[in-house]
């Protein structure tokens, strides 16, 4: 079975947090409906910004233990080789899969209506 070490990171890159799953679009979904298990909601985890998949569960703890020794200067280092702006991979990953999702930027629209003035005399 296949294994997936990721690193994932709020919104302001503040915290890297180093994990290990089997299914990564699940893992990545509870930490969406559970923003504030780790941190506080300003600094909800949140955005993806490497992964690897790995095929044996003792390669993918070896990989995992490794990973998690680095300090913050060797993990950026990771991320820039294969992510050089930090956009999250999240994204990718759902399209790949066939999930479709609207992007955030529609989440908060408004609806359009006609606006209405006032009219007094």
């Amino acid at each position: 079975m296949k294994r997936f070490v990721y690193i994932i990171t709020d919104r302001n890159r503040k915290n890297l947090h180093v994990g290990m799953c089997t299914d990564l679009l699940k893992t990545i979904k509870f930490y969406s409906e559970m923003p504030t298990l780790f941190f506080d909601s300003a600094q909800q985890l949140n955005r993806l910004v490497y992964f690897e998949e790995i095929n044996t569960e003792e390669q993918a703890m070896e990989r995992f233990k490794q990973v998690s020794t680095y300090t913050r200067p060797q993990k950026e280092k990771m991320i820039r080789a294969v992510n050089t702006d930090w956009v999250d991979l999240t994204i990718g990953l759902n399209y790949e899969s066939g999930v479709k999702t609207r992007p955030s930027a529609f989440y908060g629209r408004p609806s359009i209506q006609p606006s209405r003035r006032l009219v007094t005399f």
